[in-house]
Formats: C-alpha cells, structure tokens, sequence
C-alpha cells in the first residue's frame, strides 16, 4: 500500500492531468455539470456490479473513474468560483465533525441504532423539514423504499421484530389476492405495491439488502438462461421451437452447472 505522501502525490497528478484537459482537450473542454450527470449514474452502476463480483481489480478502476467525476465536477466549479476540491473537502470534513459528536464531542452513544438516531436529529436541527427530505426522488423505487424505510428508522418508526413483518407481508400478500379476484387493475397495483414495500421492510430486518438480493438473483437468472440458449444452439434447436418442457430440460443442466 501507498504511504500517505504517496497517495498525496498521486492525488496532485490527477489534478495536474485534470487541468490540462480541460484546457486542451476539446471533447473534456465542452463539459458541464449536465453532461457528465448520466455518465456519472453509468459508473456508479458500474462500481456497483463490480461490488457484487467481488473483482476488487474492478472496484479499483470503477472508483477511479468514479474520483474522476468528482475531479471533473470540482474543476468545472472552479471556472465560476462556486466550489472547488478544497471547499468540497472543508464542507465534507465540517459535516463528519458536527454529526458525529460522539467521537468529536461528549455524546455517549451505546450502538450502531443510536448513531443513527442522533444523526437523524442532527439533520433536523440543520434545517431540514422532514427525515424524508434526504432521500432523493430520482432514485430506483427499490433502492428509494428501503432509504425511506431506514431514514423512518432511524428516529423509531419501525417494527420491533421480524416476525411481525412478515405477518404484514402475509396479510398485504391476502388483500392482493383479493384485489386479483376482484379484477380491479388499479387495486392490483396497488396491493402489489404494498407487498413489495412489506418485502423490502422484512429484508431489513433480516440484515439483507433487497436491492443487492434482486441483482444478484438477476445475475443468476441471467447466466442460467444463457446456458440455456447455449444448449439449444447445440441441439440445434431453437428456443421459439422448443416446447416449456425441452427448454425446463436444459434449465434444470444450468442450475447443477452454475451450483
């Protein structure tokens, strides 16, 4: 590993490179905050899948392209004297300091639940409005119901074990039900939408994230059906000729393959 000087004069030569292109460069000259946005979700999704690869070689670049944005994002507020890497450091390094009185001050806290909860009210004392405030609107609907579902948390609106979750699950999981017989296509929605909210709460409880258990089953599926398609080429066969049953042959293969 790197020493800290090391790290620190890595750090300048990015900053050195960063410079230059912006001034040589003519595709990183006509960058603005708002054309780097999407390439900026791009990576950190990328970072993501490396992070459930566990390929730490990946994590490595993903994270240098992902320092990269921020570099990138600091350099263009610089041009308008609206922040730069020195204020984003100060603001950053100013919030830990304040929300984390039990390391910078004389908070005693007795665990990980109770950091959370005087974070929470730190917030609030900084203006916020609400404990929702924080959780952005453009995230995924999976990823937004388990933050909103840990923000209400964090100041002790939660259930107080597992077992009465998923006795909620099971009755939305019966009025969804009911909804379907009834045919009512607005209802079904709905209902569904609470089943899955109630999932997404149990997951919590049980210490699973369901954003990661979602995309790791979708890898699963994925490698699977490829095989699949594979083995049908071998036969060749085509997957549209096939009947459920020949393609349930080749799938049951994949699942002892990938076991």
């Amino acid at each position: 590993m790197n020493s800290r000087e090391q790290q620190l004069t890595s750090f300048t030569k990015l900053l050195d490179v960063m410079d230059e292109l912006r001034a040589k460069c003519p595709w990183d000259k006509k960058q603005t905050f708002e054309t780097l946005r999407h390439l900026t979700i791009e990576e950190t999704y990328e970072l993501a899948d490396a992070i459930l690869e566990d390929d730490t070689e990946e994590i490595k670049k993903e994270l240098g392209d992902l320092l990269l944005h921020i570099v990138f994002y600091a350099k263009i507020g610089s041009e308008t004297d609206s922040f730069d890497l020195g204020s984003i450091s100060e603001s950053i390094v100013e919030k830990l300091i304040h929300r984390h009185p039990h390391i910078y001050g004389d908070v005693e806290v007795a665990d990980e639940e109770e950091v959370k909860r005087n974070w929470e009210k730190l917030k609030l004392r900084e203006g916020k409005t609400s404990v929702l405030q924080g959780v952005p609107r453009s995230l995924p609907a999976l990823v937004k119901a388990s933050r909103i579902q840990e923000k209400v948390a964090g100041v002790g609106f939660d259930w107080e074990e597992p077992k009465q979750i998923w006795e909620k699950v099971q009755e939305e999981l019966s009025e969804l039900n009911e909804e379907i017989k009834n045919g009512h296509k607005n209802n079904i929605e709905a209902e569904f939408g609470d089943v899955l909210f109630s999932m997404i709460n149990y997951a919590r409880h049980i210490d699973v994230n369901p954003e990661n258990a979602l995309e790791r089953t979708n890898k699963k599926f994925t490698k699977r059906f490829q095989y699949l398609e594979e083995a049908a080429k071998k036969n060749n066969k085509e997957l549209t000729d096939m009947t459920l049953t020949e393609m349930d042959v080749f799938w049951e293969e994949s699942k002892k393959y990938f076991k």
